[in-house]
């Protein structure tokens, strides 16, 4: 039996291979606590909840969902994006509805690259970005993220061979694995070189309310105006949040960005998201998108519209859940000796890897499952540039946080 050549690319993944090592750790007997993944334990809100499960009781909800029957649930993300960022957007030609964004950024490559063309990556970046253009046979350009940089790609450090050949871009701020922000003049200079050269600026959205504050110190409740009904979302400031690249590029000339509900609204099991931008790159991806399936049950998109239409408490808590757990895991870290900056973003901990593990964060962390029952992501398996750092998770509690920095400690102290 004979398989395609573009499996061989997707062969490593950092989270299968971590899985694999914690199954092991398992069977031997050890207490896991799972840092390695970034699913949130914390519930959807009760609204959602009720939104889902009265459609239940609609047969009329139990059929195909084409993409004419999305249009109430595209309305709902335009007028979000409209309010939240002052952006007009027309649901019918610049919104598509997705399993989660992730289903985005795999897809999208296939639209837009033949074989051979550069897709412009970060590194350390997500996994599954690099895994869309390998799918579509395409070539990667990882453009090194540094701490000395604020972990922003220097674009004039890009080849002129790999331009010619290029035709993406894919950003995503704030960014996973390293917690960094993008400031808008930032996205300003991504869209302005994408237009020059002629690149699709993708950018990957899924941390937008995940931000702890807009200055060191300052809180964020200052983002949110409660209570929020009937689409009444506030048009907040874009130097207080993480801007949207839509706001960098409000004609949409090259952009299209991917939103998931799996974090701000804690519905990552549901795999609901959506694309927002460029309207030829969204019939594009409806193109690509029809051959692959149709759309999710319709009582999840009602959940969807529910949670972008109502009360946004459940959303400030999430914010503030995690904050708590940040702040509990880096004094935890402090105390250890193990210094490590304060994210103001996302719900990871990036860390630089005391010696002597900076060259194998790999087998940091696989000892240290199998050692300790904590298991966390190593930097490497985001990227070349991600080697010497290690991921953390911070989805759970304060106290279990607190147990895994201990057991930490115990493991560096007999390596």
């Amino acid at each position: 039996m004979q398989f395609s050549k573009r499996l061989e690319s997707l062969q490593a993944n950092v989270f299968a291979d971590m899985d694999r090592a914690k199954s092991l750790a398992m069977a031997a007997g050890k207490d896991i606590i799972d840092l390695s993944l970034g699913s949130s334990d914390l519930p959807a809100a009760a609204h959602v909840i009720d939104a889902i499960a009265h459609s239940l009781q609609d047969k009329t909800t139990h059929g195909y969902l084409l993409f004419h029957g999305t249009a109430a649930f595209r309305q709902a993300a335009a007028t979000w994006y409209t309010q939240r960022f002052g952006i007009n957007v027309d649901p019918q030609t610049e919104v598509l509805p997705l399993i989660g964004s992730q289903e985005g950024t795999a897809h999208l490559p296939l639209a837009i690259l033949n074989p051979g063309d550069f897709a412009l990556l970060l590194d350390p970046g997500y996994p599954s970005h690099a895994g869309g253009v390998y799918l579509a046979s395409g070539q990667i350009y990882p453009m090194p993220l540094t701490a000395e940089n604020n972990f922003l790609p220097v674009l004039e450090d890009i080849p002129v061979p790999v331009l010619s050949q290029a035709r993406m871009m894919i950003l995503s701020y704030p960014h996973n694995p390293t917690t960094a922000i993008a400031p808008l003049s930032f996205f300003q200079q991504a869209v302005a070189f994408c237009q020059q050269h002629n690149l699709v600026l993708v950018h990957d959205f899924p941390y937008v309310d995940l931000v702890f504050s807009s200055h060191p110190g300052q809180s964020n409740e200052q983002n949110y105006q409660l209570p929020i009904t009937n689409y009444q979302l506030p048009i907040t400031n874009p130097k207080s949040i993480a801007p949207s690249i839509l706001q960098a590029d409000p004609d949409k000339s090259v952009s299209i960005e991917f939103f998931t509900l799996s974090k701000s609204y804690n519905m990552g099991g549901f795999r609901i998201g959506y694309a927002i931008g460029n309207a030829k790159l969204i019939r594009a991806l409806r193109q690509v998108k029809a051959a692959v399936d149709f759309n999710q049950y319709r009582g999840i998109l009602n959940g969807a519209i529910a949670a972008l239409t109502g009360d946004q408490i459940g959303v400030q808590h999430t914010v503030a859940t995690f904050k708590q757990r940040r702040d509990a895991f880096i004094s935890a870290l402090n105390r250890i000796g193990w210094q490590v900056p304060t994210p103001a973003a996302t719900m990871y901990v990036w860390a630089k890897l005391p010696q002597p593990w900076q060259q194998n964060s790999v087998d940091f962390c696989t000892r240290l499952v199998e050692t300790t029952g904590v298991a966390a992501s190593p930097g490497a398996g985001f990227g070349k540039s991600g080697e010497g750092y290690v991921r953390f998770a911070l989805v759970h509690d304060p106290d279990i946080l607190e147990t895994a920095v201990e057991r930490i400690s115990v493991f560096l102290q007999s390596s």
